[in-house]
């Protein structure tokens, strides 16, 4: 029986934690939200709670400013639902990032099992098949930095740069993102409307690490449980006739197999139990933004501004892709849970001496039952919850506009 202790593979086991999850270290620590180890400093500890005052500050600068702006400094409906938008985004975020801080320890927790798995592989084949799911997780997290960067880039950079300036008596000033009321300060005029600009940049920067950040976290440990799964529907293809490079029993097999199936069911428990809050405040939040933006779009539409059409567009498909990512993990978990099941039914079960595949039974059971990501346990997360989000964002738009309109 080749041993861990032999195998190639564990001895890269540092080097492929880290591959898998370099993205989500990149995207956690620079706003605080990277779980601490026991063997943290004092120093990095203080530092932490710094990023985690200063990025709920600038969130919540923007989201207080632009509240009071529309309550105070403006009259007509039609600005506030333009500014609308963007403060239901800063709560969006907001809220994830401090149920990133109430969750660390099950973030670490997901990651201490995640870390143990890369430990305990034992071939090659299936180290191939972790590899894999690591890459699709790391593809997910870039594709959905892409588009969140890429609509904040625009909303917060070229719009506002691009647009024409406005003339209040005697002076000009470039429309901010956020509006700030005259309550907190006077930004339009110069030098603070220039000033302005680049720190709603900044804040829009902290607010997408962070929702890119909660996709990052459902792709990654998602898609790890998945290559788990993977690796146990292999282990059972062999269950009748064992590996040609080992030597043990089916009852040592038979053990292995319900181990590791009991321990990816338990990482599923941990990653549900992390996500689904977070989960909740994406579909709700990303219903009604789309919902918002659609509107702003349709609004704004005739103007014929090409920049601005564009960046609404943008938007919309960040919000879309965004729950897609969400929904479209829950459903790919689900798929593979089912997989394992009908892998365990067809092998040659029949050719197990005695009782021993009554055994599979259990796996059968636990494999087809409801196995899914939720999202705050109301909602499944799958494909057909993806195809109900954007129809309620249609539905809520058509009833916007009948509102506005009579």
């Amino acid at each position: 029986m080749v041993g861990i202790s032999d195998s190639i593979t564990n001895r890269n086991y540092k080097k492929d934690i880290n591959y898998s999850t370099e993205l989500l270290h990149w995207l956690l620590k620079p706003i605080g939200a990277w779980p601490i180890t026991v063997d943290t400093s004092w120093m990095e500890i203080i530092f932490y709670r710094v990023q985690n005052v200063l990025c709920s500050a600038f969130v919540g600068f923007v989201m207080v400013s632009s509240s009071l702006y529309i309550i105070v400094d403006v009259k007509d409906m039609a600005t506030r639902l333009k500014i609308i938008g963007p403060i239901s985004y800063c709560m969006m975020v907001i809220a994830k990032y401090w149920l990133f801080l109430i969750r660390k320890k099950n973030i670490r927790r997901c990651i201490n099992h995640l870390e143990t798995d890369w430990k305990n592989v034992r071939h090659q084949d299936d180290r191939e098949i972790m590899l894999e799911s690591a890459l699709a997780g790391r593809r997910i997290a870039i594709v959905s930095a892409v588009f969140m960067y890429g609509g904040i880039f625009f909303y917060q950079g070229v719009l506002p740069l691009t647009s024409s300036k406005v003339v209040v008596g005697n002076f000009t000033f470039k429309p901010l993102a956020y509006p700030i009321s005259k309550v907190i300060m006077e930004a339009r005029k110069s030098p603070m409307n220039d000033i302005m600009i680049p720190i709603e940049c900044l804040c829009g920067f902290v607010m997408d690490a962070i929702s890119v950040g909660a996709c990052s976290l459902a792709a990654v440990f998602a898609l790890h449980a998945c290559g788990q799964l993977k690796i146990i529907m292999s282990c059972l293809n062999d269950l009748v006739d064992g590996r040609p490079d080992e030597n043990n029993s089916i009852n040592d097999r038979l053990t292995d197999i319900v181990q590791q199936h009991v321990r990816v069911l338990s990482f599923i428990t941990f990653t549900e139990d992390l996500l689904q809050e977070i989960s909740l405040v994406e579909v709700l939040g990303c219903t009604l933004n789309m919902c918002l933006i659609g509107y702003n779009l349709i609004a704004e539409w005739e103007k014929g501004d090409m920049v601005s059409n564009f960046t609404h567009i943008t938007l919309i498909i960040s919000f879309a892709f965004n729950i897609f990512i969400f929904c479209y993990i829950g459903e790919l978990l689900a798929e593979e849970c089912k997989r394992v099941a009908e892998t365990a039914y067809m092998i040659d079960w029949y050719r197990l001496e005695g009782q021993k595949g009554l055994g599979l039974i259990l796996i059968i059971a636990m494999s087809s039952s409801s196995i899914r990501l939720t999202a705050g346990k109301f909602v499944d997360l799958s494909i057909s919850s993806f195809g109900d989000v954007i129809k309620a964002s249609v539905a809520y738009l058509n009833m916007l506009r009948t509102v506005t309109t009579q």
